[in-house]
């Protein structure tokens, strides 16, 4: 694909999201029959924000909000907000799993965790966390060929307050010469 095609292509993918946004709010928000979900999962999404919002005043951020979980926000306290690595190969799959306690007195609900590239990539629970329970993060970094420090960051969103919380990794990526698969281990 050549740079006009591309530049097509992303202008369809965002005329499709504004679209299917602008549908939900003219229908109110999603229904069963066109999402597949239980009604107690729509009762629950709609009343968060539209998870299609976009700031339109900048149009090349096309990412979407993602969605508050609604009902009464509680608080999250994480063991510890960034870790290091320390020095790790090209191609090698890397984990670290973050720990955190629901300090407030409402159960908390995560509804997103998104890592700042496709190379680091969080697991997380959907299921509610009773106040004063532990729950996990597990955050996979795969630095493919990127080179040298690296720092990625992992967004959690959540009815907390603030709604939006994150934690850090680190690490050195040390080049795998050659590009031989058995040494990217």
């Amino acid at each position: 694909m050549n740079n006009d095609q591309i530049k097509i292509a992303l202008l369809g993918v965002i005329a499709a999201a504004v679209s299917v946004q602008v549908i939900m709010q003219m229908n109110g928000g999603a229904s069963t029959a066109s999402t597949g979900m239980n009604p107690s999962a729509v009762t629950a999404t709609t009343a968060a924000p539209n998870p299609l919002q976009m700031d339109m005043n900048n149009p090349q951020n096309a990412m979407a909000t993602p969605p508050v979980p609604a009902g009464p926000s509680t608080t999250i306290k994480f063991e510890e907000d960034a870790f290091d690595f320390g020095n790790v190969k090209q191609h090698s799959t890397n984990e670290h799993i973050f720990k955190f306690k629901n300090t407030g007195s409402e159960p908390l609900v995560i509804s997103n965790a998104v890592g700042s590239c496709g190379c680091t990539v969080p697991l997380f629970t959907k299921d509610p966390i009773a106040p004063g329970a532990t729950g996990e993060i597990k955050v996979e970094y795969k630095p493919g060929t990127q080179k040298g420090n690296q720092t990625k960051t992992v967004t959690v969103t959540a009815n907390t307050d603030p709604p939006q919380t994150r934690v850090n990794i680190t690490a050195f990526v040390q080049e795998v010469p050659g590009g031989d698969a058995e040494a990217h281990q």
